[in-house]
């Protein structure tokens, strides 16, 4: 609730920040992965466990702005995730896109970002159905942790 009341809410670009920091806080800033033009980093606020956000460093809103290098580089962490994702929760579905705009549901709409999320049969969407409660089953460090060893 903290996230949808807007309590939450990063008060610069988490997608530029978050990359830019000290890499050994990489674990404590959620960030997986880094190439050269883009990076991972985890959902703080998961649909499903595993759900990871591929992202380019370049602060860029629209997706057909994208230079070729981005382009190819979040196609490849985002093979690299499924990987990843695969080996350590063995998911029956994938859902994988951007939400460009906020009518499209993008939070963060002024910095372009892929949505890598795991799906089972039977997690019921990502809509929680009681409460306004979603249970994971895990922590996001424990999340981090088996991503972290997988991605390599």
């Amino acid at each position: 609730m903290a996230y949808i009341k807007g309590e939450a809410r990063h008060p610069g670009c988490v997608f530029c920040d978050m990359p830019a920091a000290d890499p050994t806080k990489d674990r404590e800033n959620l960030v997986l992965a880094r190439g050269d033009k883009a990076f991972v980093i985890m959902n703080k606020y998961p649909y499903n466990a595993g759900h990871v956000l591929v992202a380019t460093y370049r602060h860029e809103a629209r997706y057909e702005e994208l230079e070729p290098e981005e382009h190819a580089e979040m196609a490849e962490w985002t093979s690299r995730c499924i990987r990843a994702l695969e080996r350590e929760y063995k998911p029956q579905g994938y859902n994988v896109g951007f939400n460009m705009g906020t009518a499209a549901g993008a939070g963060i709409e002024d910095h372009l970002h892929l949505h890598v999320v795991p799906r089972w049969n039977g997690d019921t969407n990502y809509m929680t159905t009681v409460s306004d409660v979603k249970v994971l089953p895990e922590t996001l460090e424990q999340t981090f942790d088996r991503l972290k060893h997988s991605l390599g």
